[in-house]
């Protein structure tokens, strides 16, 4: 009888760890997300590794992106992708060719990279992981599950700069074992920015084929 009580008040002394566990990563991020809309925009420089040991797949590259609320103007391995709130332009300057598609708001699934500052806000289990310490900077991890069985992520670690309550990097390991890693190099923001820096001007491609896809 002993032995059961002990166990019953372990499993509850342990739920009650995780729940205040669960409850501060979520306050953390809550934190960032409403830091994040304190910004009249931002603009990132970013690194972008992807590992797959079974593929034997090791791949580096560089970006940036500017957001302000929902626009973007994202380049990303030669690639250039631009929202103007209604539409996305995919410019691919190698192939000499543009994409115009409509965006559907109401699609949940959309990935666009301002949501990479706040993805994190549903659909996720919480729990509070390691503090590093990286470069002088103090790094709290916080780890996310998807809830979705469907999913092919396995777990996301997010650092988060822990004075600036900004977002430092996201480890990302799918179940198939690959692991891609987004490393913040600057995080600048309140930039001046031109008036047409979210605008796509097609007088600029003359010889580019456009697909206009819908």
């Amino acid at each position: 009888m002993n032995k059961i009580l002990k166990l019953v008040c372990f499993l509850l002394v342990s739920f009650s760890i995780q729940a205040q566990d669960a409850a501060k990563a979520k306050g953390l991020l809550d934190e960032v997300s409403a830091k994040v809309k304190t910004y009249g925009n931002i603009v990132i420089d970013f690194k972008y590794a992807l590992n797959n040991p079974t593929e034997n797949i090791n791949q580096e590259s560089k970006g940036n992106v500017t957001l302000k609320g929902n626009l973007y103007n994202l380049n990303f391995m030669g690639v250039t992708k631009i929202f103007d709130g209604k539409k996305v332009y995919t410019i691919v300057p190698e192939d000499e060719e543009i994409s115009i598609s409509k965006f559907d708001d109401k699609d949940e699934n959309a990935v666009t990279p301002s949501k990479m500052l706040t993805f994190f806000n549903s659909g996720y289990k919480y729990s509070w992981d390691i503090l590093q310490d990286i470069k002088g900077r103090k790094i709290q991890y916080i780890k996310l599950i998807p809830i979705s069985s469907k999913d092919q992520r396995k777990e996301i670690l997010l650092g988060i700069d822990v004075q600036t309550k900004n977002i430092y990097n996201l480890i990302e390991t799918g179940k198939n074992g690959t692991r891609t890693t987004l490393t913040v190099n600057s995080f600048k923001t309140n930039q001046p920015l031109s008036d047409n820096h979210f605008t796509f001007t097609e007088s600029k491609y003359p010889n580019y084929y456009i697909n206009r896809l819908d």
